[in-house]
């Protein structure tokens, strides 16, 4: 015993009896023990138990270990919201591998970056993509096993692998004896996220994180015993901002949507008397622009979670008639989802609707599973000060900020420089502590809950013949809270060009949601030293 030791330290080890690395992993062990018969997934005519999820948890994992998949392999995941995308967020941990999640929405091109930076050794694909993981596999250079899912709710596509999903399930063992990781660091999923330049960044989640960012989900929206959660927010997205794991702890209904479609999900509500959803401001206005029909029948109260552009007082004012209450966070894919909640004061309610509304849309304040937010000079580090005026970026640190960038140690550094996150985002500090973003550093758009990237645009616009010059910025938009506004310059000569040419070339080169909604033809306004002036743009995007 050393002489510096203090009473603390003495015989008072770390063992396998009092420490055990924290993973999500343990919430379905524990579920299916205690609640084997209760209804785990439901998804058009399936209903199976907590008994039943978790064997073919186990099956996957036990599948893909026999073929030699292990620890810091990747398994890449083209599913929609469907239960084979909710095992997969534990069978393919439980191996060590990590789960790739790729946003369905994304071109071949995109895809195959993806495979290839996350040297994949394997994707489930549903059929519904299976034209564009076949494209994707021809730019990847090595190997990719492809297990394809024919899920009874689609019905159509041909087969694109001769490995279906059920049958890798028949390989494996019901009874696998998965071991969690010894590590709480260790790698549980790869998350890319549309940087300002060049390919997107890879966000590495640890289970510590994961486990913790789940946890704070219950606590902020006391989602209690047993949650009927419906999955309007893509599993793909910051793997469905932890709440595949969270559910499962709460031993709830996952009710699974294969895409958004706001007659289904209240009939959905109704059906099954769904409690809780999470999903973009457009899930809600679609729900509120439902025909009436559809929205009679709801007498049970819904919570609905939303991050992104804030809702409109008319669209918060609607919902909250309907039965649905808003609940605002915020986050970013590289904090796992939402760490900040603009938590409500009882008093908050007696205020008019365009009052509850100014307030609701603040970003707030921190998860209790994050340890740090601030608002900040981005120069300096220093906090500015809480007034509601003094602009500065958004920092944050905590357990639930990710391991780092894959493969991109200088891009890892700068995001944690001075011991902090940085987020990009800029925002005010109001008195009372509730941080509300202005502005975004780095010109993301944030469309549907999607980002959009406008020098990934404004690349492929320039490649357009007729176009000089151009500037993209974020319009704001009823349905999609903002989509994305190009500013163009023609070349002398070629003033014929419209706004359909541009979008067209946009659509035929770029994710459909990516493309421009909006195109104006005009000169841009510049610095004196020839600098695109984007917030003269930004206003008069707002004005169009």
């Amino acid at each position: 015993m050393s002489p510096s030791q203090n009473i603390y330290e003495q015989h008072l080890d770390q063992t396998p009896a009092n420490h055990v690395a924290l993973s999500p992993l343990h919430f379905i062990e524990r579920t299916a023990s205690v609640y084997p018969n209760r209804t785990a997934v439901i998804h058009g005519a399936i209903r199976r138990s907590w008994a039943e999820t978790y064997d073919r948890c186990r099956r996957l994992a036990s599948a893909l270990a026999g073929r030699g998949i292990g620890k810091g392999d990747t398994v890449a995941a083209m599913l929609p919201n469907i239960p084979e995308m909710l095992e997969m967020h534990f069978g393919v941990p439980m191996t060590g591998a990590v789960l790739n999640t790729l946003n369905v929405r994304l071109d071949a091109e995109a895809i195959a970056f993806q495979l290839r930076h996350g040297e994949a050794k394997a994707v489930v694909v549903d059929r519904e993509f299976g034209q564009v993981i076949r494209s994707a596999l021809t730019m990847v250079d090595h190997p990719v096993l492809v297990i394809e899912v024919d899920d009874p709710e689609y019905g159509e596509g041909e087969a694109i692998s001769e490995l279906g999903y059920e049958a890798l399930l028949a390989e494996g063992d019901p009874n696998y004896a998965w071991v969690g990781p010894q590590d709480e660091w260790d790698a549980i999923s790869l998350n890319y996220t549309s940087g300002t330049t060049g390919d997107p960044k890879g966000v590495v989640y640890h289970h510590r994180g994961a486990f913790l960012n789940a946890m704070g989900n219950q606590m902020i929206w006391a989602l209690g015993h047993h949650p009927i959660y419906l999955w309007t927010l893509p599993m793909f997205h910051c793997n469905g901002w932890c709440f595949p794991w969270t559910i499962t702890a709460c031993a709830g209904t996952h009710v699974c949507l294969r895409r958004v479609d706001p007659e289904k999900i209240l009939q959905l509500i109704r059906e099954h008397g769904v409690t809780h959803m999470c999903g973009a401001p457009i899930v809600l206005n679609g729900l509120l622009n439902a025909p009436d029909a559809s929205k009679a029948g709801i007498e049970h109260e819904v919570k609905a979670m939303t991050a992104g552009a804030a809702p409109p007082a008319q669209v918060i004012g609607g919902i909250e008639q309907m039965g649905i209450s808003i609940t605002h966070v915020y986050g970013l894919t590289e904090v796992y989802g939402p760490v900040t909640v603009c938590a409500w004061h009882e008093e908050w309610d007696a205020l008019p609707l365009e009052e509850r509304a100014r307030i609701k849309a603040r970003q707030g304040v921190r998860y209790p599973t994050l340890d740090g937010l601030m608002v900040a000079d981005p120069e300096t580090g220093q906090p500015v000060e809480q007034d509601g005026e003094t602009m500065g970026e958004i920092f944050m640190r905590g357990n639930t900020v990710m391991k780092g960038y894959l493969k991109n140690p200088k891009a890892t550094r700068d995001a944690f420089s001075g011991g902090w996150y940085h987020t990009g985002d800029l925002a005010v500090w109001h008195p009372d502590g509730y941080v509300e973003i202005k502005d975004r550093l780095k010109d993301i758009i944030i469309s549907g809950g999607e980002n959009i990237s406008t020098i990934e645009v404004e690349d492929v616009i320039y490649r357009h013949p007729a176009v000089l010059e151009v500037a993209v910025v974020a319009r704001p938009d009823e349905k999609w809270g903002e989509t994305p506004c190009a500013f163009v310059t023609p070349r002398p000569g070629h003033d014929d060009v419209t706004e359909a040419d541009i979008i067209s070339f946009c659509r035929e080169n770029l994710a459909n949601f990516k493309a421009p909604k909006t195109v104006v033809f005009t000169d841009l306004p510049k610095t004196s030293t020839g600098k695109i002036q984007k917030f003269v743009l930004r206003d008069q995007a707002r004005q169009l």
